[in-house]
């Protein structure tokens, strides 16, 4: 199997589990479910990076990667001000 097709099925599976977690739990927060969407993400780009090559989808991935962590910095900065606004 082509770590392109494994990976898309472990992202999914991943998915898959917290949305399971988030509707035992009945609290669907959606930032939450970003935040380990990009824990997912970030260990299988790691898992799947070469050292040598770098084939065309990880680097869109990789592209990918870099926005979400843009975001999880939004979100961060969001949250410290709400703690310093209270």
């Amino acid at each position: 199997m082509k770590k392109k097709v494994l990976a898309a099925i472990i992202m999914f599976i991943w998915l898959v589990v917290i949305c399971a977690f988030m509707l035992l739990a009945q609290q669907v927060d959606l930032e939450i479910f970003f935040v380990l969407w990009l824990i997912g993400i970030l260990v299988i780009v790691e898992l799947m990076d070469t050292r040598f090559s770098l084939p065309s989808h990880l680097r869109y991935i990789k592209y990918l990667v870099a926005a979400g962590i843009v975001l999880f910095g939004g979100i961060v900065a969001q949250k410290i001000l709400e703690i310093l606004s209270k």
